[in-house]
């Protein structure tokens, strides 16, 4: 799984190996910074539960931390059946003020980041006969009235990507989906970037809701859910 130390990504984590999933907990975060939780944190949160858990230092931008990581979980668990895609920035600054860099870092991330995990990892899904993709993506990319960022436009351009590679992975049973919370989960990167705009409860997702949906989708193949872009609260019933 990748980005795991913490938000959404370390309660998926937790959740897949719950559901008997033993997880790779990947991401850059090995100490504490900035933002709480590690990916020593959570991969030790899952084993003194009796789960099975690996915590594995990833860069998604780089191609070589990538292959490098890919390589220790099957050296480490034998294979893989399922990838949760779930690393990001957050920048949610208009066009005109949006500094290049944060451009750039956003679609390195949120794009290409996910564009480098998939691609690694193709090849030992595609062995195993059948399995799951999942990019985690934001209901942002529908909410034109609210203008532009960058953030936004990496997450569509995921979308897009993904939707073309569940086409394409179809005949190898390989189930590709995104999936977005249907509310606002107040993670820890939210809080530090985009948490400065007041948030009603109405419209606060818990990150249970994400972790219920992406165990869902993360149990099944091409024969069920694919190609679809899927709102958490909606595709568990929780809505």
């Amino acid at each position: 799984m990748a980005g795991a130390s913490r938000g959404i990504g370390r309660t998926v984590a937790v959740a897949l190996a719950e559901a008997g999933a033993a997880v790779a907990v990947a991401a850059r975060s090995e100490t504490e910074g900035r933002l709480p939780g590690t990916i020593h944190s959570v991969a030790e949160q899952i084993v003194s539960s009796g789960g099975r858990a690996l915590a594995i230092p990833c860069d998604v931008t780089s191609e070589e931390s990538v292959g490098a990581a890919v390589a220790e979980t099957v050296d480490a668990f034998g294979g893989i059946d399922v990838l949760i895609a779930n690393a990001g920035v957050l920048w949610l600054g208009p066009v005109e003020s949006t500094p290049l860099k944060r451009w750039q870092l956003c679609l390195d991330v949120n794009l290409t980041g996910v564009f480098l995990v998939t691609k690694a990892v193709l090849p030992h899904v595609r062995a195993r006969g059948r399995g799951s993709l999942v990019a985690v993506t934001t209901t942002g990319v529908t909410m034109t009235d609210k203008g532009a960022n960058a953030y936004w436009v990496s997450k569509a351009a995921v979308e897009r990507l993904y939707l073309g590679l569940a086409a394409e992975l179809k005949a190898d049973n390989i189930a590709v989906n995104c999936l977005s919370p249907s509310r606002v989960v107040l993670t820890e990167g939210w809080q530090a970037t985009g948490g400065t705009q007041q948030i009603p409860p109405e419209a606060i997702e818990p990150p249970a809701a994400m972790a219920e949906a992406a165990v869902l989708l993360a149990s099944q193949d091409a024969a069920g859910i694919t190609g679809t872009v899927q709102r958490s609260e909606t595709l568990t019933g929780r809505a």
